[in-house]
């Protein structure tokens, strides 16, 4: 799915904030900024700063022709990108495919021609939740020396909650495309794109050490001893999740088969350690890669029927990396799958998948179509790109050696 029809309202009337930032909230972020300050004064003297040194992660040969690839993928993202949710989603995977490749390019457009905090983050929640995923990854991958991303991340987030999108107006605690009592002329609901939202949480606690991030993650997934979490509401034990059904862009609680669940698993395994987080994220992602499930291509691996296939791929790499003994299979499953787009199916498919004139990518990647979510025909489109290069430029870094693992215990 990621993205559906945008005909939202842009501005809600006057959304009612169902509680004030609590001092403690802005102690937080005054910490976050003094570091900011800090890095702006020591690097305003040399003007921008250079890009910073990255691992060579393409001699391997396990992934011969794949970075050429993900960067012509890029470059064709970067010509259409725009400044908003979309240009998020690109953003991520530049992220990674900068850490893989040292790329000077992919640093200058993201972080020196164009500002990742200001970007525009739409109207829904999640749409908010790429545009942190996106600033606190390039905050990572470049040495987590520019903590200003660190800081606008923690701004959106804080915004975000204090509008009360953090609920349990349903019965179980869960993020909330609008605010339960905003005025506006769609649908108020959740599913599991919304709860992005508790991985930027893991990763703003990692980031800052505030341990009020980590309880609001653990509340959306464990709820509050009183009320449940996602786990108690969607999770149904062997790595499957069921919610409510429905069209992809609304109502459907868990547009990849619980795969968003796997990342928020995987995010909250980083923070804490625990094995029981990393148990059902492992066990989430053999069940969606079996094709027994019924979810992808017994041959390639593509998802059946969903777009949203950058997000997709990036969620089979979230568990990865905690567990890349257990699911040893995702790198090659995912090199099939981009293998069979790369190839328009081997030649056969009867959609176009990758347009060979601008390597523009299609948003979805069955190729006979008939996909449900939003855009899923688009070749080339920011929405369409941008999702291709979260794919290809995360499926680089992971492809060359298995990660390491970071968790609260090694620091943030």
């Amino acid at each position: 799915m990621t993205k559906r029809r945008k005909h939202r309202t842009q501005q809600a009337k006057e959304l009612p904030r169902r509680s004030r930032l609590r001092w403690r909230w802005i102690a937080s972020v005054a910490v976050v900024a003094a570091a900011a300050l800090v890095y702006v004064i020591a690097h305003r003297s040399s003007g921008v700063a250079a890009p910073p040194s990255a691992p060579d992660r393409t001699a391997s040969s396990d992934i011969s022709g794949w970075p050429a690839r993900a960067l012509a993928v890029s470059r064709t993202f970067r010509a259409v990108y725009t400044p908003c949710w979309e240009g998020a989603y690109g953003a991520i995977g530049d992220a990674y495919l900068f850490a893989a490749t040292g790329d000077s390019g992919l640093y200058r457009f993201h972080l020196q021609e164009h500002d990742l905090r200001a970007l525009c983050e739409g109207t829904w929640v999640d749409d908010a939740a790429w545009v942190c995923l996106a600033e606190l990854k390039w905050w990572e991958m470049t040495g987590k020396r520019r903590m200003d991303l660190v800081m606008d991340a923690a701004r959106r987030y804080q915004s975000a909650r204090s509008e009360g999108r953090l609920s349990d107006i349903e019965g179980f605690w869960t993020w909330y495309n609008w605010p339960p009592a905003a005025r506006v002329n769609e649908r108020v609901f959740t599913n599991s794109n919304m709860d992005q939202m508790a991985t930027v949480a893991c990763g703003l606690f990692l980031a800052t050490g505030d341990r009020r991030y980590l309880n609001d993650a653990l509340l959306v997934w464990e709820g509050d001893g009183k009320t449940p979490g996602i786990r108690q509401k969607w999770y149904r034990g062997n790595g499957r999740w069921e919610g409510r059904p429905g069209a992809a862009a609304f109502g459907k609680e868990l547009p990849w088969d619980g795969a968003g669940c796997a990342s928020i698993a995987a995010a909250l395994y980083r923070a804490t350690g625990r094995t029981a987080f990393k148990d059902i994220a492992v066990a989430t992602v053999h069940r969606i890669l079996d094709p027994a499930t019924g979810w992808v291509s017994p041959d390639d691996f593509y998802q059946l029927r969903m777009d949203g296939n950058g997000a997709f791929v990036n969620f089979l790499f979230d568990a990865y990396a905690i567990a890349p003994r257990e699911l040893a299979e995702v790198p090659q499953k995912v090199e099939r799958m981009l293998e069979h787009v790369w190839t328009n199916h081997h030649g056969m498919a009867t959609v176009t998948l990758h347009r060979l004139s601008d390597n523009g990518i299609r948003n979805g990647w069955n190729p006979f179509g008939g996909e449900d979510g939003y855009g899923v025909d688009e070749v080339g489109t920011v929405h369409a790109q941008g999702e291709a290069a979260r794919a290809f430029g995360v499926f680089v870094y992971y492809a060359g050696q298995p990660p390491a693992i970071t968790t609260i215990g090694s620091g943030k």
